[in-house]
């Protein structure tokens, strides 16, 4: 089965989702070394939150309208997953974080058979483990370390991000707006945040921000804006048209664009090893796209695939 019977404005939305990821990625490591996570995470939700309302009004859509069910999952992500995200760092290495968020689309993919009965062909799981692979050489570090609490932490939030893309893709067509979704669920994930944050503040005696340098205030709102706004915005319109099992995929090309993100921006220099796992992950992801899956995606999008457009 070749790439043109795939909906491509879907595969467009998922890698610049994945691209948003990346990068945005890199330019947090800027903002977390001077604010604190929690408090970097209400600055990123209220970036995105700003950005998408004005986007909204300017296209005449109204903020309000998603299914309540469906809003909540904000919670769910991006608040309780990222939340445990950042509090497994403390304790864990960035390297060894990537390689526990790569069982993320391992987990979509048995959900996604469990929960919502696709089907996955033998060679889209083996294109996976390869994917994994090349994962694991491009953040792989011998230094990496990591205690079991920080790893458990993590791995609940992978967890928890896993169960947000297959029941989101279970009831996402009910809703009118791919937009009023986003924006949803980002206001009950900043509520979450927020009210966590309060309790932190009150057990911990305050947060100190006053040492925080402008350079670090703009790396926080550009990073949510591009982790947040854009690259949720295109990953729930395309999750509307291709099964959760295929879009889990593209999770994979974080990595590759937070190295080649890293690269640009930051003149960090990569490894032989790494240059060889991106190609390896490319690869994979592209011989993905050219399986019987892509076919099985634009097919079970059954009713709402033509009007997918209208609905961002």
């Amino acid at each position: 089965m070749s790439g043109p019977s795939l909906d491509r404005k879907a595969l467009l939305g998922l890698t610049i989702a994945a691209a948003c990821w990346g990068i945005g990625t890199v330019i947090s490591k800027r903002a977390v070394a001077e604010i604190p996570p929690l408090v970097l995470l209400v600055v990123q939700l209220s970036a995105s939150l700003a950005v998408l309302g004005v986007l909204m009004r300017q296209r005449g859509l109204s903020v309000h309208g998603a299914p309540p069910l469906l809003g909540r999952l904000g919670v769910l992500n991006p608040g309780l997953a990222y939340a445990l995200s950042l509090i497994g760092l403390v304790s864990i290495s960035a390297s060894l974080s990537v390689l526990l968020w790569a069982l993320e689309p391992v987990l979509i993919l048995l959900l996604a058979a469990l929960v919502l009965g696709e089907r996955t062909g033998p060679w889209l799981v083996v294109l996976s483990a390869v994917a994994v692979a090349g994962t694991g050489l491009i953040v792989f570090d011998p230094a990496t370390s990591g205690q079991w609490q920080g790893i458990a932490v993590t791995i609940a939030g992978v967890g928890c991000c896993a169960v947000y893309t297959v029941v989101t893709r279970k009831w996402i067509a009910a809703s009118d707006s791919t937009a009023q979704v986003v924006v949803a669920q980002q206001a009950y994930a900043l509520a979450f945040v927020v009210v966590v944050l309060i309790g932190v503040a009150v057990v911990g005696g305050g947060i100190d921000v006053a040492s925080v340098s402008p350079i670090a205030w703009l790396s926080a709102l550009g990073s949510g804006v591009l982790y947040y706004a854009a690259a949720y915005w295109f990953y729930l319109s395309a999750l509307r048209v291709v099964p959760a099992s295929f879009a889990a995929v593209s999770f994979y090309l974080i990595p590759v664009f937070g190295v080649a993100g890293a690269f640009i921006l930051l003149g960090e220099r990569l490894e032989p090893r790494q240059w060889i796992g991106a190609v390896i992950v490319l690869t994979a992801v592209a011989a993905v796209t050219r399986l019987p899956t892509g076919r099985m995606a634009s097919a079970e999008a059954g009713v709402g695939s033509v009007a997918a457009s209208e609905r961002t």
